[in-house]
């Protein structure tokens, strides 16, 4: 049963924080930023924010913005949600979309992915 209250709280402080980065006015923190996952210890006093950035140019200093405005984010945090204790917040960079697109261009090149029963490889795909 608890395990479920944690979900709806990591959820919760996913969609605040996604809500409030954006109005963050630390120069850094620009561009398209979400925020994938959040994980939060049991007794709430960390939280480890999952955050993708799309411009990979500046990902440390994104990750550096959002740290030195933690503690804003924290406050803002505190105030809209109905918590005990609100989490400290430690913002980390998250690869996962990077590898999945990687994952799938190596799915569709055929020099890497080869037919599992060397009977079919005169079937041709059709690209779509």
């Amino acid at each position: 049963m608890a395990s479920n209250r944690m979900g709806r709280i990591n959820e919760e402080i996913q969609r605040e924080l996604a809500a409030l980065i954006p109005t963050v006015k630390d120069p850094r923190v620009t561009g398209l930023i979400s925020v994938t996952a959040v994980d939060t210890t049991p007794d709430l006093k960390f939280a480890k924010v999952y955050v993708s950035i799309l411009d990979k140019g500046d990902v440390d200093q994104v990750v550096k913005g959002l740290k030195s405005a933690s503690g804003w984010l924290r406050r803002e945090l505190g105030r809209t949600l109905n918590l005990r204790n609100t989490p400290e917040l430690t913002f980390v960079r998250d690869d996962s979309i990077d590898k999945g697109a990687h994952i799938l261009e190596m799915l569709r090149d055929p020099e890497v992915v080869k037919p599992a029963n060397p009977a079919n490889e005169h079937i041709i795909l059709d690209e779509e």
